[in-house]
């Protein structure tokens, strides 16, 4: 009488943990890009409520404000020139639109965008 077979093989454990693994490999590399864009919301933020319900704003001011606290949190991307400080209909406002790219393996990468507005 022949006997059934049970368990998985090496072979189905490969098939099996292959998504897994490159699941976890693209989290690896998104954590330090989430982790900057925490930074840069946590600046904008900061920024918002320092300058809140103040009539003469200067953009200036607004820029050198997030310099140094980009500066403390260590935040390269994006720079002080690409955060946009306007004034809108609400009244001023600091944007930071940017995107970011997250290389996982030979010519397959990761793209993501990211959009803070913060109403000073």
């Amino acid at each position: 009488m022949r006997k059934s077979q049970r368990g998985v093989t090496f072979l189905g454990w490969l098939i099996l943990l292959l998504p897994v693994a490159i699941l976890l490999y693209a989290g690896i590399r998104l954590t330090p890009i989430y982790l900057n864009y925490l930074a840069v919301a946590r600046s904008l933020e900061q920024v918002g409520n320092e300058f809140a319900g103040e009539e003469q704003l200067n953009p200036g001011a607004v820029r050198v404000s997030l310099e140094k606290r980009f500066d403390i949190e260590g935040i390269n991307h994006p720079t002080i020139k690409e955060i946009d400080v306007h004034r809108s209909d609400e009244g001023w406002v600091a944007i930071a639109d940017y995107e970011e790219v997250a290389p996982l393996f030979g010519n397959v990468s990761l793209l993501i965008q990211f959009h803070k507005q913060v109403l000073l």
